[in-house]
């Protein structure tokens, strides 16, 4: 399993209509092949912040499947004009447990 984490900085003043597109956007991510689940959390301190944490099957799952559909088009025309700058998305994994 691996876990993509966005940090969302959104325009300012613009977090209600980003949640309202969200739920739009977020039926396409559920449809994609490899996707597990998601949260999108709203940060407490900062006003139009918000973290996207998405699990994945696979890393490809997201970077070759996810992001080089036509439903990442649509995903893209519903979310990407709220960012405010572009986020930096990264992908992480469990650690190896101590036995």
């Amino acid at each position: 399993m691996v876990t993509e984490i966005a940090i969302l900085n959104i325009r300012p003043g613009m977090g209600g209509a980003f949640e309202a597109s969200f739920e739009q956007a977020r039926n396409i991510i559920r449809s994609m092949k490899g996707y597990l689940q998601h949260e999108l959390l709203k940060c407490m301190e900062e006003a139009d912040k918000y973290i996207l944490i998405v699990q994945w099957q696979h890393l490809e799952d997201h970077t070759e499947g996810f992001r080089k559909s036509s439903e990442y088009q649509e995903w893209k025309k519903l979310l990407h004009h709220f960012y405010d700058p572009f986020p930096v998305v990264e992908h992480y994994q469990g650690t190896a447990k101590a036995a």
